[in-house]
């Protein structure tokens, strides 16, 4: 059983709920935990679509700084790559994933966010990687997912300050999807991706790794693996639906085979 972080599955939706309080601190633990959960939401058929939220008051604001105060280096060689490899696990969820974001995202907290598709972020909001004023730098991903969401130049700015950003300007920069009361931030993720629970499941599959792995590759490497993913997914059940169902001017029925 876990201890701070559950999946939760209803309606097709499974939400990963963080519950390590006061501030959902990322130690050790919680990360082989969220590990876990995705893990579970990415192999689960019944679960559609994802929410990874941290409650009504706070996604996560970061990482367990205690236990960086003793670790020497020989851990941490061994150590970073399975605490990005955390992060990845949601990020490689073959479903569509949103972040419902309280209170602050900061540090591993705003990695977390970024491993999602999207992000529905409170008014009230903070977000941020203060990494630099603790001497190091983001090691689970901020890097790499930041700048290639908002950009090289805003990315580093915010990386080498180290400031926070509130949410008007997360939703200018790219960095918040959608920006909403804090008491509406679950319930609007939910909404996000409910359309997703019955839409063709192995098609939403294939376009998000045709653009996740797109952006790694060439222009012709993403190409060519963009005509794979399309050409497989005529052997699958919904697009017999899909296509049949517009010459048929009805509604498809998908079964998510």
């Amino acid at each position: 059983m876990s201890e701070f972080v559950r999946l939760e599955i209803a309606d097709g939706i499974g939400t990963i709920r963080l519950e390590r309080p006061p501030m959902n601190a990322l130690n050790t633990q919680v990360q082989e935990e969220l590990r876990a959960a995705a893990t579970a939401a990415a192999g689960d058929p019944e679960v559609r679509a994802v929410v990874v939220w941290g409650g009504e008051k706070v996604f996560a604001a970061g990482a367990d700084i205690t236990e960086f105060t003793t670790v020497s280096y020989q851990h941490m060689v061994a150590r970073a790559t399975a605490l990005s490899g955390a992060f990845d696990a949601v990020a490689r969820i073959p479903k569509p994933v949103v972040a419902a974001v309280t209170g602050f995202a900061l540090g591993g907290g705003c990695e977390l966010a970024l491993a999602c598709d999207w992000r529905v972020v409170a008014e009230d909001a903070k977000l941020g990687q203060p990494e630099i004023k603790l001497g190091i730098i983001p090691g689970a991903g901020g890097t790499q997912r930041l700048a290639r969401l908002i950009g090289p130049a805003r990315a580093k700015e915010l990386i080498f300050s180290g400031r926070m950003v509130e949410a008007d300007e997360a939703l200018r920069i790219g960095l918040a999807d959608r920006v909403v009361p804090a008491d509406r931030v679950h319930a609007t993720a939910v909404e996000m991706v409910r359309p997703y629970v019955t839409g063709p499941a192995l098609a939403l599959r294939a376009a998000k790794q045709a653009v996740d792995a797109g952006l790694s590759m060439d222009l012709a490497a993403g190409l060519a693996l963009e005509s794979h993913l399309f050409a497989g997914l005529f052997a699958t059940d919904d697009r017999v639906e899909g296509t049949t169902a517009f010459v048929e001017k009805r509604k498809p029925k998908f079964t998510g085979q």
